[in-house]
């Protein structure tokens, strides 16, 4: 039996720092996803939200906060939460209840309004999370997990600074043209190299802001589909939410070490893992690809997930870049939307953001960046405490 849901809506809202309550942007972006589907917000039986972590009910249940923002209607509804997964889980939870044939037209919509500066931990003495120890031991903020991915990269396979700085460079070329999109603006590898070290090796303009922003999907049945006249519509083929198996070797944040070695290698891993689950069950393999969108919170995890997603062999994305193979007219375009260079991270949305901006580009419809001839597109990202999510589409 096949996996598929078709995606007959998506929309946005763009990001920024607007200072507005998230539930707005997500209002906007459900509606634009409504308004491109042609559908009725009646004929919508499920609502599953994205959580936005907060003090108090509006984001911890965001589904039912949704619901209500757009008028009741009778709907069922779920809220997920992953990190900067949410949005995929939150569609997997959504396709799950449509191939149940529990129901039948789902939105997933996930929105945020961010603190400035470096995302951290609530406040209080939690002396059993991770993620808070690693503020109060170490004083580690995700960029300095960034740097250490980046050292590792340069120490493994010569990547250098400047390597880094022509991912952002191209990121920002493509971004040029995205609507929704808060930085447009063209940089150059200098501007990257001159701006301030933030975790050695990366610089300010190597890694991501934290940003406003909404994005939603209707998804339905194919049946559905079929019955209100969309004979090919864009398709999920597979949603990959997968963890990590022992040994983890590669340190993960928010961890502070690694899993016991043992003498044992795993076979692929963890985000080699998310992946192959996703490629696994849809059928296909990285040679299929047209696009990626992956999770770039720094310039050299971009590097990362191109090999992860088994685009190229490992050590060979600095080559791939360098060629220009990853960007608009390449092989393999990374990042066409802009990527979180020039989005910033709204967590919630971020995974929604990608299959938006995946099922544009497999409609054709990503003006001033879009990927000739795509058919098949792949996302990214990980979420905290060992988990991430990859979405397969196409048509």
């Amino acid at each position: 039996m096949s996996n598929d849901v078709a995606v007959l809506g998506v929309g946005m809202h763009p990001w920024g720092k607007w200072g507005k309550p998230f539930t707005e942007y997500g209002v906007v972006a459900a509606r634009a996803a409504l308004a491109d589907a042609g559908v009725a917000w009646t004929d919508v039986d499920l609502v599953v939200g994205g959580e936005t972590v907060r003090n108090g009910y509006g984001g911890y249940v965001a589904g039912a906060t949704f619901a209500q923002a757009l008028g009741w209607n009778g709907a069922r509804v779920a809220t997920s939460y992953a990190a900067c997964a949410t949005g995929a889980q939150a569609l997997d939870t959504a396709r799950a209840r449509i191939l149940a044939g529990l129901s039948e037209v789902a939105l997933v919509v996930g929105a945020d309004t961010t603190p400035k500066g470096f995302l951290a931990p609530n406040a209080g003495e939690r002396w059993d999370d991770p993620d808070w120890l690693r503020f109060r031991l170490l004083g580690m903020t995700n960029p300095a997990y960034f740097a250490l991915y980046a050292r590792r990269r340069m120490d493994l396979y010569g990547a250098t600074q400047e390597d880094f700085a022509r991912v952002k460079v191209k990121n920002a070329r493509h971004g040029l043209a995205n609507p929704n999109a808060r930085y447009r603006k063209e940089v150059s590898a200098e501007d990257v190299l001159a701006s301030a070290v933030v975790a050695d090796p990366l610089h300010l303009l190597d890694i991501c802001a934290t940003s406003d922003g909404a994005a939603a999907v209707i998804i339905a049945s194919p049946d559905y589909a079929t019955r209100h006249g969309l004979d090919s519509p864009v398709r999920i083929n597979a949603i990959s939410t997968v963890t990590p198996t022992f040994p983890n070797t590669v340190l993960d944040m928010p961890n502070l070490s690694t899993d016991a070695h043992g003498g044992v290698e795993p076979e692929r891993t963890f985000k080699e893992s998310i992946a192959h689950a996703a490629y696994e069950e849809a059928g296909i393999g990285p040679d299929d690809v047209s696009l990626a969108e992956v999770y770039d919170l720094s310039t050299a995890l971009e590097l990362d997930w191109i090999e992860d997603l088994a685009l190229c062999k490992r050590g060979e994305a600095e080559a791939l870049l360098r060629a220009g193979d990853t960007t608009l007219g390449g092989r393999i375009p990374v990042n066409p939307s802009g990527g979180l260079a020039c989005f910033g991270e709204a967590v919630p949305a971020q995974a929604l953001a990608q299959v938006c901006e995946v099922t544009w580009q497999l409609r054709g419809q990503a003006e001033g960046r879009q990927v000739e001839g795509a058919r098949v597109g792949i996302t990214a990202n990980q979420g905290l405490f060992g988990h991430g999510s990859s979405v397969i589409l196409s048509r």
